[in-house]
């Protein structure tokens, strides 16, 4: 398998930004919320994406299948993500909840800075807040149950949202802080996420010996005369044939099973 670049998606969003940041533009008049690198034939159940938010996003869940995780790249002060309830709620809490509004309070809200980051499990109720920029990797499902959306005129689905919800906190054991050095961010059933610092070490290596997906986030690398920069997602068989700027960070993702 030859190394090659994906191919981008620039996504419309009513909560998304008009002036997005570097290297990223937005078409004029345009409210882009989110970037999607194009799933290869060669992995097909692994998608990356940026997040770009003026204004909350629905309060929503995802059914198996989807799980999903998130760095924060960047946040405006005050910006927060919700993930999971401060306290646990029944079936009938979340449904009226869902109905006047008042799931919002309900959630756990976290003030959140450039670094943090945080696994969701499918069934975990989440929001994110204005004022983010966020890369997100996930399985690649187009399933999302909204609970919630804020009086905007956008479909809710919300028997099927209970249906999958865990009704109780989030457990913070899957929030960590990225540092300055490669650290692995995911270990789990559905796929491996590491977060590179230069060059990969022979454990990293290891842990990416097929397809796998890079995205830098500073720096840059080459692989078999494919060169990328910040912005971009590159398919690669293996990290062995990479070569990464002494600067360089690097999101490596590779599926599980």
């Amino acid at each position: 398998m030859m190394p090659r670049k994906l191919e981008t998606r620039l996504v419309e969003k009513v909560w998304g930004k008009d002036t997005l940041p570097p290297p990223f533009s937005a078409p004029s008049g345009k409210r882009i919320g989110e970037i999607w690198f194009e799933p290869p034939l060669e992995l097909p159940e692994l998608l990356g994406k940026y997040l770009f938010t003026s204004e909350k996003l629905s309060v929503q869940v995802h059914p198996p299948g989807k799980d999903e995780c998130w760095l924060v790249l960047d946040a405006e002060p005050g910006a927060r993500l919700a993930v999971g309830f401060i306290e646990e709620h029944s079936e009938a809490e979340l449904r009226q909840g869902a109905l006047d509004g008042s799931i919002e309070p309900m959630l756990e809200w976290h003030e959140v800075e450039s670094g943090d980051f945080v696994y969701l499990a499918a069934g975990t109720v989440h929001a994110i807040g204005a004022g983010c920029t966020l890369v997100e990797m996930q399985q690649n499902c187009g399933i999302t149950y909204r609970f919630y959306d804020y009086g905007r005129p956008r479909e809710l689905h919300l028997e099927d949202a209970l249906a999958v919800a865990d009704r109780g906190p989030h457990d913070r054991a899957l929030w960590k802080k990225a540092g300055e050095q490669s650290a692995c961010l995911v270990d789990g059933c559905f796929f491996r996420l590491d977060r590179l610092v230069g060059e990969a070490d022979a454990a990293m290596l290891a842990a990416h010996d097929g397809p796998c997906l890079l995205l830098p986030l500073a720096g840059a690398l080459e692989c078999e005369g494919i060169e990328a920069e910040p912005g971009s997602c590159v398919l690669v068989d293996g990290l062995s044939q990479t070569r990464f700027d002494e600067d360089a960070i690097v999101l490596v993702c590779s599926p599980r099973g």
